[in-house]
């Protein structure tokens, strides 16, 4: 993780360089602060304050002696403060420092912003990237916007990495470390032990790997705090198992531990910040591999809950690791459950890659969350747990099958998990964890959504929040 970041106090002797964003409707007012020179080289590069439009300003020696940025007309502006990372992506190395922004932009949100756009995967580079930094003024909550955009960087490195360097060992580690980095009390399961211990469905789905499968958990927070399971889908390669995927489906599955990045990164946010949260995190880890060991299409399992499970398709193995591990937090009895997990690619048919599906179990907490979507300009969407669907997993010899078919694919998914949270409050998002392309604040490639609107809903009290309604 690039430090992108510089707190106020900590200013040195260091040129710092400042920045106007500015909105078209303000421009005319505001670039009397500049002087005749300057103005006439805005006019001559054709400076408007469009959306995302960048001009470097000289002085009269011709060195640098202001940034501009453009934030577009604030009618119809659905990035707000977060397009500030377009321009940190842009920058060079050196010290910048907001010296003005539209009124409607937040210091805080401008800063996460930054940190957003400030970031890139170097690790197989021959020239490791010099992040551009930005001041960071009382107003930007420095301690906490420095945890989130750490956390973020974190959980985006972990998308990145390539499965032969990131396999179940090395991501059970991984998660590990975090736990013990804050003092958390952490456990693993691994291999055949997950079957002693009554994990079968994550044991069947990665027993056919070289590397094992396994079950990190950690404990963190006062027991007194309401308790929040988080679970995270961490399956490090998908070859799709005996169903196996197309060469092109197969290209991206080294994201397909998504789900544990997500978890894993709002788990370091909750604890930078000690949150009064009693977290409980829960990393259901394996690679889908083919081998004689497989499991297979047709063949029933028997999961934690009891439930017997027909496999229609081992293509859709998340859902069972997740199923034994939803199972174990719900043992604990915890305020809310929330996981999260790359899991079906109809949550991109339904609402393309950028926009996750939301369920819940619980009507009350959603009007919420979603205010916090808006301000923390981090959208995903609520979708229905449409009982009606749930015959879609019907099966002659079991419980349920794994797949309903290809209708309803990211509903019928969260049905399925739901079979085995009982009546806990839950949540789950069906995460894509990947950019296609970049946009501003989000580079081509590994991503954590959704997490910067739950924390602050965290934050502001949700866990005392009303459970108590039904679906």
């Amino acid at each position: 993780m690039k430090n992108c970041f510089i707190d106020y106090n900590q200013i040195g002797d260091e040129t710092i360089i400042p920045i106007h964003v500015v909105r078209p409707e303000d421009w005319n007012g505001q670039k009397e602060q500049f002087t005749e020179a300057q103005q006439s080289f805005c006019e001559y590069r054709k400076f408007e304050a469009k959306a995302g439009q960048r001009l470097t300003l000289p002085d009269a020696t011709g060195a640098i002696s202001a940034v501009l940025f453009g934030a577009g007309p604030a009618h119809g502006d659905m990035l707000g403060a977060v397009r500030l990372g377009e321009l940190s992506t842009s920058l060079g190395a050196g010290t910048y420092r907001l010296v003005s922004t539209p009124q409607d932009w937040s210091a805080a949100l401008s800063a996460i912003g930054w940190g957003l756009g400030a970031y890139r995967f170097d690790r197989y580079l021959a020239t490791a990237y010099e992040a551009p930094k930005l001041v960071l003024e009382e107003a930007a909550r420095p301690h906490e916007t420095q945890a989130l955009i750490h956390s973020i960087h974190m959980g985006r490195d972990l998308v990145n990495m390539p499965a032969g360097d990131l396999g179940p060992v090395a991501l059970a580690e991984a998660a590990k470390t975090l736990g013990a980095d804050f003092d958390a009390d952490v456990s693993e399961i691994i291999g055949d032990d997950l079957l002693a211990q009554n994990c079968p469905m994550i044991h069947a789905v990665g027993r056919a790997a070289h590397e094992a499968p396994r079950l990190v958990e950690f404990v963190w927070g006062d027991p007194s705090h309401p308790r929040l399971a988080l679970i995270g889908k961490g399956i490090t390669f998908d070859t799709g198992g005996v169903n196996i995927k197309s060469a092109s489906s197969a290209r991206l599955m080294k994201k397909d531990m998504g789900g544990a990045a997500h978890a894993l990164t709002l788990a370091r946010m909750i604890m930078a910040n000690n949150l009064p949260v009693h977290l409980h995190v829960l990393i259901s880890i394996a690679e889908n591999a083919v081998s004689a060991g497989a499991y297979r299409p047709g063949d029933v399992l028997t999961s934690r809950e009891g439930l017997t499970v027909e496999i229609d398709n081992t293509d859709a193995e998340g859902r069972l690791v997740l199923a034994d591990a939803l199972t174990k937090a719900a043992e604990d009895k915890p305020q809310l459950m929330i996981d999260f997990a790359t899991l079906t690619g109809a949550a991109r048919v339904a609402l393309g890659p950028t926009l996750a599906p939301f369920y819940s179990n619980r009507e009350g907490p959603v009007a919420a969350i979603m205010d916090h979507t808006k301000t923390q300009k981090d959208p995903f969407w609520p979708m229905p747990l449409w009982q009606p669907y749930m015959q879609m997993l019907n099966s002659p010899i079991a419980d349920m099958k794994n797949a309903g078919g290809g209708f309803a694919g990211s509903i019928t998914a969260a049905l399925f998990l739901e079979r085995f949270v009982k009546d806990v409050p839950w949540m789950h998002f069906d995460v894509y964890a990947w950019n296609p392309q970049s946009s501003p604040g989000r580079h081509k490639g590994g991503e954590i959504m959704t997490l910067r609107a739950l924390y602050h809903w965290l934050k502001t009290g949700g866990l005392n929040g009303d459970f108590s309604s039904g679906k």
